[in-house]
């Protein structure tokens, strides 16, 4: 039996959620390369990006052959099958749809001194999405940050991926065209994110860079920050499933396996029940699901790291531990729910129901499937039209309204040791007087 079954009171399963709860080990031979490469691309631009890409990803570009060009987007769009597109195109409504309810507006208020106060809302007018390449291809992943910022009013969406020695994937490039991508570069990893971040001679740099990526590209986020904003630190993909007697072994044993065919072997895949026997029937389904499925070694790799099938005393237990984990996915498999929604204090996303599967979230729900992982659902959220959009505050004063606050405004200035912005404050008094 490859999943391991252990008791949520045993020192297995403290070791175990030890283990899930502690802090990836450092990173810091990725930190010294992805620093040279960021170097290498301030310095050097598109020339870096040409040699790197054919240093790690194997194909040899020319300047030319940077940018895709946007008649070819439109023109795989077109190519690819029908039925792909006509699914392309519902998720990019349904995201869409969802997305539109997440925006913030700006408002402006009089109080009752008279001030006029208010907060500007406005959308970032340039930004990087990073989309997953090379072997793989994501457009699901491209339609999740592309959509929200064109919903939230960007003006310019970039597009950075890495390309593929089969050439460019007309699933992405059709993806692209969908979600209005204004340009696409083919050129990936750390290099990527420097030259959004700071600019080379065909790629103008962003305000923001969104998207997941491996530990390379993320260290890479890390680092540009402050140059520009970045989403969120994106991790290997989690999934926890709460389940009750009374649940679909062989549906939760799919559910599991969806979650940690992604490939990295970092994935975590748990399922917390307090019954036992849901318990072996799972594991038993696990076995016989792997039989034939592509990515079965994948899979094996994360259910012999990072995942377990834990016997809670009761559902009760099982929510108390969900929160330590804080999950990226959370399914609800248990009887109503809804009863239990309350009881979730850190997730990702919450799933409710035996026909609420994660992938049905992964592709075309609406909400978004870029969501905190590694335990950051405890402060962060999934990523939003919001993200996309600055907020600048307004205040407008008055005479009356300083005579009212300028006092306490001037004490609390001197509290801190700071008369030069006192005076600021009592000038304006006296100079009003003075006027009088």
């Amino acid at each position: 039996m490859m999943a391991r079954i252990i008791e949520s009171g045993s020192p297995a399963f403290r070791r175990f959620l030890e283990s899930i709860l502690r802090p990836a080990a450092g990173g810091e031979r990725i930190d010294r390369d992805v620093a040279a490469i960021i170097k290498q691309v301030r310095r050097r631009g598109d020339r870096a990006l040409i040699s790197l890409t054919a240093r790690f990803d194997g194909v040899k570009l020319t300047r030319g052959r940077l940018r895709v060009a946007p008649g070819e987007l439109e023109a795989a769009r077109q190519r690819i099958p029908s039925a792909d597109r006509r699914a392309l195109e519902l998720a990019a409504r349904r995201i869409a749809e969802f997305h539109r309810r997440t925006l913030e507006h700006s408002f402006r208020y009089r109080d009752r001194i008279g001030m006029t106060l208010g907060q500007t809302v406005r959308p970032l007018h340039r930004v990087g999405i990073y989309v997953p390449g090379g072997k793989g291809a994501y457009p699901s992943s491209l339609l999740m940050n592309a959509i929200p910022a064109r919903v939230a009013g960007v003006k310019e969406i970039v597009m950075v991926s890495p390309p593929s020695r089969d050439g460019d994937n007309p699933a992405v490039m059709a993806a692209a065209a969908i979600a209005g991508v204004d340009e696409f570069y083919r050129v990936g990893g750390a290099q990527a994110v420097a030259g959004l971040a700071f600019g080379t001679e065909s790629i103008r740099a962003v305000d923001k860079i969104v998207g997941p990526g491996n530990a390379w590209v993320q260290a890479a986020k890390r680092m540009v920050y402050g140059t520009v904003d970045i989403d969120k630190m994106a991790g290997p993909s989690e999934v926890l499933v709460i389940a009750d007697r009374a649940a679909n072994p062989a549906w939760i044993a799919a559910d599991l396996i969806a979650q940690a065919e992604h490939g990295s072997g970092d994935e975590s895949a748990i399922l917390l029940t307090p019954s036992r026997v849901l318990a072996e029937k799972v594991a038993i389904a696990l076995d016989a699901a792997l039989t034939d499925l592509p990515r079965a070694a994948a899979v094996r790799r994360v259910l012999r790291g990072r995942s377990a099938i834990v016997v809670v005393r009761d559902l009760t237990e099982a929510f108390q531990v969900a929160n330590r984990i804080a999950p990226e996915h959370l399914e609800l498999e248990v009887e109503n729910p809804r009863r239990w929604l309350g009881q979730v204090e850190a997730a990702g996303a919450v799933f409710l129901g035996a026909m609420s599967p994660a992938p049905l979230g992964d592709y075309l729900a609406g909400p978004n499937h870029v969501l905190p992982t590694g335990g950051s659902a405890r402060f962060a959220s999934p990523l939003g039209a919001y993200d996309f959009l600055k907020r600048t505050s307004i205040i407008e004063g008055s005479a009356a309204a300083l005579a009212k606050l300028g006092p306490a405004v001037a004490r609390l200035a001197r509290m801190e040791g700071f008369e030069g912005h006192a005076r600021a404050i009592e000038m304006r008094a006296a100079g009003r007087r003075r006027a009088r």
